[in-house]
C-alpha cells in the first residue's frame, strides 16, 4: 500500500512537470513568434515609411523643376514679347524715314535737276575718253571741282545724301573725278579710264542708297 502511494505521487510530481515544461514552451513559442511578427511589422513600416519618403522626394524634385521650367518659359515668352514689340517699333520707325525721305526727293525737283546735268556730263567725258580723245574730255570737266556742273551737284549731293554710306560715296565719287581731271591733263589715258569708272561707280551707288537711281536717265 505504502508503494502504491509513492508510486502515484511520483507519477502526479512527474506529470505536473511536464505540463509546467510543455506550457513554458509553448509560452516561450508564442512570445517568440510574436517577436517575429512585430519585427516584420516593424520592417514593414520602416520599407513603407522609406518608399513614402522617396516618393515625397521624388515629388518635391518634381515640382522644384516643373515650377523652374514655367518660370523659363514665362521669362523667355516675356523677353519675345519685348522683342517683337522692339522690332515692330522700329518696322514703324523705318516707314516712317523711307516716306519722309521720298517726300523729300519728290520735292527736290531742282536738285534732280543737277543730277541730271552731272549725268549728261559724264556720259560726254566717257564718249570722249572711249574715243581717246582726251582733249574733248578735258574740256567738258574744265578744271573738276570749279566746273559749274560739279559744283551744282555737289549742291545736290550735300541736300539729298542722309546716311554715312551716301556721304562716302560723294567722297569717293569726288576724289575720283579729281584722279580723272589729273590723269586727263596729264593725257594719261589708262589711268582716266580708271578714274572714270570709279568716279561713275560711286554715283551709281549714291544714287542706288537714295532711291534716285530710277529717277534719273542715262544711269
Amino acid at each position: 500500500m505504502a508503494k502504491s502511494l509513492l508510486c502515484s505521487s511520483a507519477l502526479n510530481s512527474f506529470l505536473s512537470s511536464t505540463l509546467s515544461s510543455s506550457t513554458s514552451s509553448k509560452n516561450n513559442q508564442i512570445a517568440c513568434s510574436a517577436n517575429i511578427k512585430n519585427q516584420s511589422s516593424a520592417l514593414s513600416w520602416n520599407r513603407r515609411e522609406l518608399s513614402l519618403g522617396f516618393m515625397s522626394t521624388f515629388l518635391a524634385v518634381g515640382l522644384v523643376g516643373n515650377n523652374d521650367r514655367r518660370s523659363r518659359d514665362a521669362n523667355a515668352a516675356i523677353l519675345e514679347a519685348d522683342d517683337d514689340e522692339e522690332l515692330l517699333e522700329k518696322v514703324k520707325q523705318d516707314r516712317k524715314k523711307r516716306i519722309e525721305r521720298q517726300a523729300v526727293l519728290n520735292s527736290a525737283v531742282k536738285e534732280k535737276g543737277y543730277l541730271q546735268d552731272l549725268v549728261y556730263n559724264l556720259s560726254k567725258v566717257g564718249q570722249a575718253i572711249e574715243n581717246n580723245d582726251l582733249p574733248a574730255a578735258g574740256l567738258v570737266l574744265g578744271n573738276g571741282s570749279d566746273t559749274e556742273w560739279v559744283k551744282t551737284a555737289n549742291f545736290a549731293f550735300t541736300k539729298l545724301s542722309a546716311s554715312p554710306e551716301e556721304n562716302t560715296e560723294v567722297e569717293t565719287f569726288n576724289s575720283s573725278l579729281a584722279s580723272l581731271v589729273t590723269s586727263v591733263n596729264k593725257n594719261d589715258l589708262e589711268s582716266s579710264k580708271l578714274a572714270f569708272v570709279s568716279s561713275a561707280s560711286a554715283f551709281e551707288k549714291w544714287s542706288s542708297l537714295t532711291g534716285l537711281l530710277g529717277q534719273l536717265k542715262g544711269i
